[in-house]
Formats: structure tokens, C-alpha cells, sequence
């Protein structure tokens, strides 16, 4: 029962891509911790994102798209978009999940020197 237009089973993580101010690793990893944190507050079911966040972190971690792609059709979800920006669940909730959350700019930015300072 999908919710009508186009459907990737197969979709892939976002192609290289350039964000602008280039973030740093720590401050990408920060953002994207925020932004799985925040998101089911925005609407949504929390199921179906708990569902993205492991399909994703999976498909980054080991690069195995395949058991990626199989937690997001277990789940019902109804991928819009060739590389997952955006998601529909089985009720018609969209999902838009940023290209920084699914893969690195590849303009990420060094670390400050911190001088051994506590931030």
C-alpha cells in the first residue's frame, strides 16, 4: 500500500557534496547527533525514525547499503528520493532527512588547535 509516486528500493547515500561553512568532523558529528535527537519532536513517528538513524548508521559504518536498504523496507517506509533525503511511512508522514546526515562533505574543515585547553 504505498502512498502513490515514485518509490527507490535501491536507493544510496548522497553523492560528494560541498557544504558551506565547511564543518569541522566534531561539529558534523554534534549536528547530527542533534538533529537525530530533535527530530521525532518535529513530527513523524519515533519507530520510523529509530529505523532511519539505523539504516543510515549502518549503511555509513560498515558501507553495507544492502542490510541498510532491508531496515527500511521491513519498516514499510517509502524512500521519495534516489539517496533517502526524503521519506514517507505507511500513514503518509514525510521525513527529511539533510545530505550532512547521511554522508561527509568532502570539505569538512581541520579541528581548531585547541592548545590544550578544555572547551
Amino acid at each position: 500500500s504505498s502512498v502513490g509516486g515514485t518509490h527507490y528500493p535501491n536507493w544510496t547515500l548522497p553523492p560528494p557534496f560541498k557544504i558551506e561553512p565547511p564543518p569541522t568532523l566534531s561539529e558534523l558529528h554534534k549536528k547530527r547527533e542533534e538533529f537525530w535527537d530533535t527530530q521525532p519532536s518535529y513530527g513523524g513517528s519515533r519507530e520510523i525514525w529509530d529505523v532511519i538513524k539505523a539504516a543510515v548508521t549502518s549503511a555509513q559504518t560498515s558501507g553495507d547499503i544492502q542490510t541498510a536498504r532491508l531496515f527500511v523496507e521491513s519498516a514499510g517506509i517509502i524512500v521519495a528520493t534516489p539517496h533517502l533525503t526524503v521519506v514517507f511511512d505507511e500513514r503518509g508522514a514525510k521525513y527529511d532527512i539533510p545530505r550532512w546526515v547521511l554522508a561527509t562533505p568532502t570539505n569538512v574543515a581541520p579541528e581548531p588547535e585547541t592548545n590544550g585547553d578544555v572547551a
